[in-house]
């Protein structure tokens, strides 16, 4: 391929950012002599984190559908549509090949129907309600093949098998060596929570949880949440006067969002991620079970097919901060029970989510879409939690 289009609707270093910044490497290594253009909608932390990678970036104002902007787009952004749509149609019609990052850039997947065959779409995220219904028939409508980042995503759109599709997990770059399993209860259980601020993540049940908690466990306990609510200060605040409230100030720490989370898992025990709706997959407890980290998930969305109950982390169900709370008292009191799940955890990590895998897939998918053939079955998985 001659030329390579990489849209992604982020400028950020969240986790869908972080894989946007895989997938182009993957790209690159598969297509070295490609000429990469990277389309972000403004400069940002993943600029420095693509690298080389790409063989120019390209800043332009990319029409994404966000939940909180939609009555502006469906009024004044209705206006701003047919001029995205021209130029995400050269931009297609320009390229051999237009690989697009999730499904909310709406103006590619509507221009993607005028250029058959050039546009491969990775489906990172599992919408609700009229909006799924919405993102399933622009989905539908682009006639893309697509990439879902695990059968719970493809299970969620429900599309028709004659689709061209692949589940690809995405392969994250794990330390070279996972953490030493250090924690024996003889100090206070690092309990980890990294993301988004927002109803979605389950913050507030975590607080909620470990106010719960009898105060011989809480005392030994320290939690740091980290992470930002985009363009939401008062969500953030909220959160901190929930801390405060339930007098837990010396227990949690609260710390904005940082582009390099490595020293944060580093100096983690338990990495949880008590997601209230369902993740698509969960990059926080693939990266902690890549650190030899367990991970404390609800049972919900693609986190099922991360963590193995009970061998590589513990999976709760979602919204029971009771049952969140019930399964931290024996994390904290009961060291021994899980003395293994580290090194399980990162077993599992160089099984299923290792750069490597995901790399088979992505290039698999833009080898069927460039030559219009049918993509190749994926080699089994290993299963996770029933």
């Amino acid at each position: 391929m001659r030329r390579i289009t990489c849209v992604h609707q982020g400028y950020e270093l969240y986790g869908s950012d972080r894989s946007f910044c895989e997938s182009v490497r993957v790209i690159r290594a598969a297509f070295p002599e490609a000429e990469i253009d990277v389309v972000l909608p403004r400069d940002g932390p993943i600029v420095a984190e693509l690298g080389s990678a790409p063989s120019r970036i390209v800043f332009e104002p990319l029409w994404i559908l966000r939940r909180r902007e939609l009555p502006r787009l469906a009024t004044l952004g209705m206006l701003r549509l047919p001029f995205a749509m021209g130029r995400a149609l050269r931009r297609i019609r320009a390229s051999d090949l237009t690989y697009v990052n999730t499904t909310v850039v709406a103006d590619y997947l509507l221009a993607a129907r005028l250029c058959p065959g050039r546009v491969l779409l990775h489906v990172h995220e599992i919408p609700e309600g009229a909006t799924r219904a919405v993102l399933r028939t622009l989905i539908r409508w682009s006639g893309a093949a697509i990439i879902f980042n695990s059968n719970a995503t493809k299970r969620a759109y429900g599309l028709p098998e004659t689709i061209r599709s692949r589940v690809v997990y995405n392969g994250i770059a794990g330390p070279e060596r996972p953490n030493a399993a250090r924690y024996d209860g003889s100090r206070p259980l690092r309990l980890l929570m990294l993301g988004r601020i927002s109803r979605i993540k389950g913050q507030d049940v975590l607080v909620e949880a470990i106010r719960l908690l009898p105060p011989e466990v809480k005392a030994r306990l320290e939690v740091r949440i980290v992470g930002s609510a985009f363009e939401d200060e008062a969500r953030e605040r909220a959160l901190a006067e929930q801390v405060a409230s339930a007098g837990l100030g010396s227990v949690v720490s609260l710390s904005p969002f940082v582009d390099d989370p490595s020293p944060l898992y580093r100096w983690a025990d338990v990495v949880t991620v008590p997601s209230q709706l369902p993740e698509s997959l969960g990059r926080v407890a693939i990266e902690a079970l890549a650190h030899g980290i367990p991970a404390l998930v609800s049972n919900i969305g693609g986190l099922t097919e991360i963590v193995e109950d009970g061998r590589s982390g513990w999976i709760v169900p979602p919204g029971r901060a009771d049952a969140l709370s019930e399964a931290l008292a024996r994390i904290v009191t009961e060291p021994a029970a899980w003395a293994a799940y580290p090194a399980a955890a990162r077993a599992r990590y160089e099984t299923v989510f290792a750069e490597s895998a995901a790399a088979e897939g992505i290039v698999a998918m833009l080898t069927a879409v460039r030559d219009g053939a049918a993509p190749a079955a994926a080699r089994p998985l290993p299963a996770a939690a029933p």
